[in-house]
């Protein structure tokens, strides 16, 4: 098990930038898959991106070519830097550590994300 945290989201105009963080409470070398969900008022929560140990990603259609997963073994963090922003793109942000996208895994609290048109 993990504990992660979530911050950096916050409040921003459409066309701007944030990056998020999530910070593991232990080493992420052997998770086997970091993702970034969210979910907007009235909607299911949305996988957004993901990327596995070995470094593939996977983005939601909404969201590529402008957002960016990494994850950095070292600093046991991950991160979703997010450009061109939309109004659309308004939720709370969750991290997520699976064992394969789906699985239940282990899940931080949440961080609030707000783009104003």
């Amino acid at each position: 098990q993990v504990q992660l945290v979530e911050s950096g989201g916050g409040l921003v105009q459409a066309g701007g930038s944030l990056r998020l963080s999530c910070a593991a409470s232990r080493s992420i070398f052997s998770i086997n898959v970091m993702s970034w969900y969210r979910q907007a008022p009235g909607k299911q929560r949305e996988l957004v991106a993901a990327i596995t140990r070995g470094g593939i990603t996977n983005y939601a259609d909404s969201v590529k070519g402008r957002f960016t997963i990494s994850r950095d073994n070292t600093e046991n963090t991950v991160y979703l830097q997010m450009n061109s922003l939309k109004p659309e793109d308004t939720a709370v942000y969750y991290c997520a550590a699976q064992a394969y996208v789906g699985d239940n895994g282990d899940w931080g609290q949440g961080t609030q994300v707000t783009v104003s048109s």
